[in-house]
């Protein structure tokens, strides 16, 4: 038989079939640590097969994501250099992306218009309220396997919450004192929607982004969609897009491309370049 692991507990995992849930251990021959949440399996009274993956997230251990809604708000102070590295690792792994803009109940429309600006060319963004349970635009959206990321406190458990309409996700309480959030999700699960699946992972800032400083500085800026579009094009094969007759830098002045993504392009390429490896 086949079917989807949608928890891990220790050496004990959750199977979904078409047959029901099933508990299972994995056989003598099958690894448990080569067994992720997300995985497609085949078993008997053992699982005995880990089938072909799609990607593999290592922090959070999460395999097969088809597609990713990354979370922000006002409060706190949005990372969108963190969002753009988001962007780039769900280019390089197939995955779906969706920019979320929650806590829309207590959010400037001025902070909304600007971030609509500077991403609504690029993917698709919701507006949702987790605290007023105005989450049925993301419901639609649960196709395949998802997952959420984003900085800590931006209310990724309580999105979960309010789609489930139940306390599955531990939330947390944001510190007013620092304006962050401590991670509270240690372990991912797999809940069942109509469309798909949704994982619990309200710790997905964790994600491990050490793929960044494994690729080359001219290898940045091809993850950057719209510095590829029309005029906005770079004529230099190898330019870094940070001076010169450049393209990319033209298309920053006529506003043709964001100067927020621009500037995180260039955080990045900085990053990268003053890495031990350049």
């Amino acid at each position: 038989m086949q079917g989807i692991v949608i928890k891990k507990n220790a050496n004990l995992f959750t199977i979904e079939s078409e047959d029901g849930l099933f508990h299972l251990s994995p056989s003598g021959k099958t690894k448990t640590s080569g067994i992720y949440v997300g995985d497609n399996v085949e078993f008997d009274r053992a699982i005995t097969k880990v089938l072909p993956r799609k990607n593999l997230l290592i922090r959070p251990p999460l395999a097969n994501l088809d597609k990713l809604f990354i979370v922000i708000s006002q409060i706190p102070k949005p990372d969108f250099v963190l969002v753009d590295k988001l962007l780039i690792y769900c280019l390089i792994n197939d995955i779906k992306p969706v920019l979320i803009i929650n806590k829309c109940d207590i959010t400037d429309d001025n902070f909304i218009k600007e971030v609509e600006k500077n991403y609504k060319n690029i993917i698709k963004i919701l507006k949702l309220s987790a605290k007023n349970h105005q989450v049925q635009e993301l419901e639609a959206e649960i196709q395949g396997i998802c997952a959420m990321a984003g900085q800590s406190a931006v209310g990724k458990s309580s999105i979960i919450n309010g789609i489930f309409q139940d306390e599955l996700a531990i939330t947390n309480t944001l510190s007013k004192k620092i304006m962050r959030g401590k991670q509270t999700t240690r372990l991912v699960t797999l809940y069942k929607l109509k469309g798909g699946y949704l994982a619990d992972t309200a710790g997905f800032s964790m994600l491990d982004l050490s793929f960044v400083s494994k690729l080359k500085p001219n290898e940045i800026s091809s993850y950057y969609l719209d510095f590829l579009e029309g005029r906005a094009r770079c004529k230099f094969r190898s330019c870094l897009h940070e001076s010169g007759d450049c393209g990319v830098i033209k298309g920053v002045q006529e506003g043709r491309i964001s100067k927020l993504r621009y500037e995180n392009y260039l955080k990045i390429l900085n990053e990268l370049k003053n890495s031990k490896k350049y």
